[in-house]
């Protein structure tokens, strides 16, 4: 079973300064992503940081972020996952994208809009779960605020990794942690979690904790409070081997959201 070598990019987003963003991130892919790498995850907007002001920021499904998604992924030969304020049909949605190397992509509309930010007064919710196959692994990512809702991202599909980018304030960080290995273990996938650090223009503080946990809930790597890279190989027997010894999934309630 072949393994796979992911970037989670642990950042201070800069508020509403998309050029500053940008420059950031190619700074980093250019010089600390390693070239091996087969997935780059990127924070939920990335480019404004959690902003509430589509009408400002919003772009075309044509515009210059999503044609830098795919000049990255084609630069770097890998799949690049990120989230940016797309206007589509005269709607505003938090769209994540899955960026693969030949510039061909997948997207999923954040489902649970955070309604204590207004969340679901500026954006559109989504309604379509992403599922998504890369070199023999199968990946459901989400966005933030949906990571409370284990109805949605429960695992019937069975993939193999639950992916989530955020920008969770430091005020709930205690809630963070010990959500992302309860989906590790109730799903017995490997959780990939990337949050921003720094403050945002409300004067939220974001310590990141970034994370990887394995289907046992053991956590693989973290990191608190800076900025950096976290390099983290995945090990797919080693979760098959988790499934066949202990077969919970057989067992899951079957229903349709």
């Amino acid at each position: 079973m072949q393994n796979i070598k992911i970037a989670l990019l642990q950042v201070d987003l800069a508020w509403e300064d998309k050029e500053s963003n940008i420059q950031k991130f190619e700074q980093i892919l250019g010089t600390e992503v390693p070239g091996d790498a087969d997935l780059i995850v990127l924070p939920e907007m990335f480019t404004t940081a959690f902003s509430m002001n589509p009408e400002k920021l919003a772009e075309p499904m044509d515009g210059p972020s999503v044609n830098w998604l795919k000049n990255q992924a084609a630069k770097t030969q890998a799949v690049v996952v990120g989230s940016l304020i797309i206007e589509e049909k005269n709607h505003y949605y938090n769209r994540l994208f899955w960026m693969r190397p030949d510039k061909s992509f997948e997207i999923y509309d954040k489902r649970h809009l955070f309604s204590m930010a207004g969340e679901h007064n500026h954006y559109t919710a989504g309604s379509k779960k992403l599922l998504v196959d890369y070199k023999g692994w199968k990946f459901c990512p989400q966005i933030c605020y949906d990571l409370r809702f284990p109805a949605w991202n429960r695992n019937s599909e069975d993939y193999d990794c639950f992916l989530l980018i955020a920008n969770w304030p430091e005020i709930r960080i205690k809630h963070w942690t010990p959500l992302l290995i309860a989906r590790a273990i109730e799903n017995q996938s490997y959780v990939l979690a990337v949050n921003r650090v720094g403050e945002d223009a409300s004067g939220k503080n974001h310590n990141g904790m970034s994370l990887a946990v394995n289907p046992n809930g053991e956590l693989l790597c973290s990191s608190e409070g800076k900025e950096e890279v976290l390099l983290v190989t995945l090990n797919r027997e080693h979760m098959l081997d988790l499934r066949r010894n202990l077969p919970f999934l057989d067992d899951r309630d079957q229903f349709n959201l």
